[in-house]
This record gives C-alpha cells, sequence and structure tokens, in this order.
C-alpha cells in the first residue's frame, strides 16, 4: 500500500468547524488533537480555522494544554481586510512560540492585483491559496496565480446541489493547474472515496446528491500529468465501480491506467496540496470500507 499512503499523505484538513460538521472551537480542536494522536495521523494535514476565531482558537488550545511536538500546522482563511489578517498572523505565530504555527493561508483573491499584493504582504513564509470564484473558465485566474506564486484552491461541494461544480468544470480547473505548474487544493463534498450520491448534510432530512470522490479527484488528476485526455478524465472522475480501483506497493491503478508510485509523488510534490474537509473520520471509515485501509 506504499503507492496509496503516498498519495494520502497528510492529505486531510481538518475543517470540523465548517458545515455541515459546524463544530464548536472545544470540539474541534479535542478532534483535531485526538486524530494527531491516533495511528491514522499520517493522513491528517493542517487545521483550517478563520483568521477572525484565532483567539477563541488560541484559548482552546492552551487549555488543552498539548505542547507535543511537532508544532499544530494551522490553515488560516482570510477575511476581507488582508492587510490587517496577515498581520494578525504574524502577531499569532509569535506569540505562539513554536508550539502551533499558521504556514498557509487562504482566501478569496479573485484577481490578479489581489494575488500580487497578498503574496507582497504575507512574506516568503506563508503559503498561500487564492479561492476562485465560480465561473465556466478559470485559466486566466490560475494563470495569475502562476505569475504571482499564489497557489489555488477550488471549491468542489456544499451542503446543496448548487455547490458542486460540473466534471468539466473540474477537469478544466486540474488541467490549467498542471499546464501552469500550480499546486492546487480542493474543498467541500469530498467526504467519500468514490463519486456516488450521498447525502449532503448529517441531517437525516438531508437532501441526497451527487458528490466526487477524493480518489476521483486525486487519481483523476494523477492520470492527467501522465497524458489522459480531458474526455478520459471527465470519465474518470465520474467513474463508481469499486473495481475500477486496485492497490500495490508500486503503483496504483485507475480503470485501465497504471499509476506509478514516481507520478503519484509528483502530483503530490507539484499539484495537490490536500482536501479539506469537515470530517477526517468520514474518508477514513470509507476507505476501510473499500479494503484499502486496515481495519481501526
Amino acid at each position: 500500500m506504499k503507492a496509496l499512503r503516498a498519495l494520502l499523505a497528510a492529505i486531510v484538513d481538518y475543517a470540523g468547524l465548517f458545515p455541515p460538521a459546524a463544530l464548536d472551537m472545544p470540539a474541534a480542536v479535542r478532534n483535531y488533537a485526538a486524530y494527531r494522536a491516533s495511528d491514522d495521523a499520517w493522513m491528517l494535514g493542517r487545521f483550517v480555522v478563520p483568521v477572525s476565531r484565532l483567539d477563541e482558537f488560541r484559548a482552546a488550545h492552551e487549555h488543552l494544554g498539548d505542547s507535543s511536538q511537532p508544532p499544530w500546522r494551522l490553515s488560516a482563511l482570510l477575511g476581507q481586510d488582508v492587510r490587517e489578517d496577515l498581520r494578525a498572523i504574524s502577531a499569532f505565530n509569535r506569540r505562539a512560540r513554536g508550539h502551533v504555527l499558521i504556514d498557509t493561508v487562504e482566501g478569496r483573491l479573485a484577481t490578479e492585483t489581489a494575488m500580487r499584493e497578498a503574496r507582497e504582504l504575507a512574506g516568503a513564509d506563508l503559503a498561500i491559496f487564492a479561492e476562485l470564484p465560480p465561473q465556466p473558465d478559470s485559466e486566466p485566474l490560475i494563470g495569475a496565480a502562476g505569475r504571482t506564486g499564489v497557489h489555488v484552491k477550488l471549491r468542489t461541494g456544499g451542503v446543496t446541489r448548487a455547490a458542486f461544480p460540473s466534471a468539466e468544470q473540474v477537469v478544466q480547473f486540474m488541467r490549467a493547474c498542471i499546464d501552469r505548474g500550480v499546486r492546487f487544493k480542493c474543498t467541500a463534498g469530498l467526504h467519500h472515496p468514490l463519486t456516488g450520491e450521498y447525502r449532503l448534510t448529517y441531517q437525516p432530512t438531508s437532501e441526497v446528491g451527487p458528490m466526487f470522490g477524493f480518489l476521483n479527484v486525486l487519481l483523476t488528476a494523477a492520470a492527467m500529468l501522465q497524458g489522459a485526455s480531458d474526455a478520459d478524465a471527465r470519465r474518470m472522475l465520474g467513474e463508481r465501480r469499486v473495481a475500477a480501483l486496485s492497490s500495490s506497493d508500486e503503483a496504483l491503478r485507475w480503470e485501465d491506467t497504471r499509476l506509478d508510485a514516481d507520478v503519484v509523488e509528483r502530483l503530490r510534490d507539484d499539484f495537490a496540496a490536500a482536501f479539506g474537509s469537515c470530517s477526517f473520520t468520514e474518508p477514513l471509515e470509507g476507505l476501510r470500507e473499500l479494503a484499502l485501509l486496515s481495519p481501526a
């Protein structure tokens, strides 16, 4: 399973504060601490928190009394005042003294000017992900991100059907990132390994709708990196059959495409940074149901 671990290492940025989980800060912080201490910690990425709630986070984290190493890594969501938020992040990092580190920021930076200004203000130590606005063609803004040294973020779902992009939009986004050499992350709607029909929230009466699988997204991107056409990529993104996937130490196979470990490593190193999820346990449970992970 070495190839699968290479694909999924530190892949889940934990966003328990956000819908549909929408936990309070103490609960989300306790969850993240428990995940860090578990055998599944290898799949855990950053804790996602709005800059406006950093004081809440600090209080919950200090109450937890966790001074273990390595430090917690945070991805902070910028608000409207990017300059002020970046100042707050700098002050937070100084005060945290290595126990917690914000090393990534995410914000709605919808123009090249906004991306450039954020990049200049942030300095070299912060990775920046610009969440792109919904639009038919994201290639111009992805090109702008490449020119300004900013990464990009795609919203891949939400709590309503309207929040989900089409397969064509996702493939177009990933193609532009690959062509332009831009790293990306996805957020929302990727709780399950394989594409399928799932409840959009945790409510018993929730609407059911099609959701992309995180394995579909990652493996399709790897196949595109290896030369798959957009038409093949759209088909792979919609694949729902468990039988389409197999894994060994040396490679992953997605449909008829073999993805060797070097392609998987290149995907993670150069392109697919992470995906945000309000649940860490759901992705794990889904992988175990597919017998891709050992039982807990």
